[in-house]
């Protein structure tokens, strides 16, 4: 059980070639922006497809090029909480997490929505507007959003980059605490040393589009297994994050 990953894609001179393999815990695809950790991501949710490999979530193959599986995005059980959290701003609250669930049943999307937001402290706030949110309260509400499909694995790209040292911290907390109840593989795509560290049961150190090292996160800074990957862990640093607007509006529901 847990998530294989074995993934190669070429994009003009960039070319990635990554495999790894995870169980139900907490790992950290680390290294420089334009290392491949974000396209590995979307990789495994469907929103790029790879030139080939495999893509397998507890047995179950999602993407096999030499079996021609593909399975679409809405047909793999991930959740997935993007860099900008791609909050609705037209929606509330309880609106935001209940689009999430589409496709479950009516009541069963209302119960499992109650129960997020009183999991994630978001009671007396269903009715406000992202804007109207805290930096950590914008952050709970796209977990919850990401969780209420009750998904196999959950995928962050850098969630946390825009907060300041506490929230940070207090998020890091709360994911480990939903990887622990859930049982369930996560990754999340940092370049910052301090939250791989704090974070990561496992460390997958990106570089040029290749793994270059997998371990604990002491055994990766204790032992690097190349002076490039010695280098890597001491100098990368919390860079700005980067910031998008939603694509597509979607009705309210």
């Amino acid at each position: 059980m847990g998530l294989s990953v074995r993934v190669t894609r070429t994009f003009g001179p960039f070319s990635l070639d990554a495999a790894w393999a995870i169980g139900n815990e907490l790992a950290v695809l680390f290294g420089y922006s334009g290392a491949g950790k974000s396209l590995t991501l979307q990789m495994i949710a469907g929103l790029e497809r790879p030139a080939a490999g495999s893509i397998i979530l507890n047995e179950r193959p999602l993407f096999d090029s030499a079996t021609r599986i593909d399975l679409a995005p809405q047909q793999r059980s991930f959740g997935y909480v993007f860099q900008d959290l791609a909050l609705f701003p037209h929606m509330t609250v309880e609106k935001n997490i209940l689009y999430g669930g589409h496709g479950i049943d009516t009541e069963q999307r209302r119960e499992r929505c109650a129960d997020l937001i009183a999991r994630f402290r978001l009671s007396g706030l269903t009715r406000r507007f992202p804007r109207e949110l805290s930096g950590g309260q914008r952050q709970r509400v796209a977990l919850a959003r990401a969780l209420i499909r009750q998904p196999g694995a959950l995928l962050l790209d850098e969630p946390f980059s825009a907060l300041d040292a506490p929230l940070r911290a207090e998020m890091g907390e709360l994911l480990r605490e939903v990887q622990r109840d859930l049982q369930i593989p996560v990754v999340l795509v940092t370049h910052d040393r301090g939250e791989a560290v704090a974070l990561g049961d496992r460390m997958i150190v990106y570089a040029g589009g290749r793994v270059r090292q997998i371990g604990t996160p002491g055994e990766v800074l204790a032992f690097p297994a190349s002076d490039e990957v010695a280098d890597l862990v001491r100098q990368v640093r919390r860079q700005p994050a980067r910031f998008t607007a939603p694509a597509v509006m979607p009705e309210e529901c």
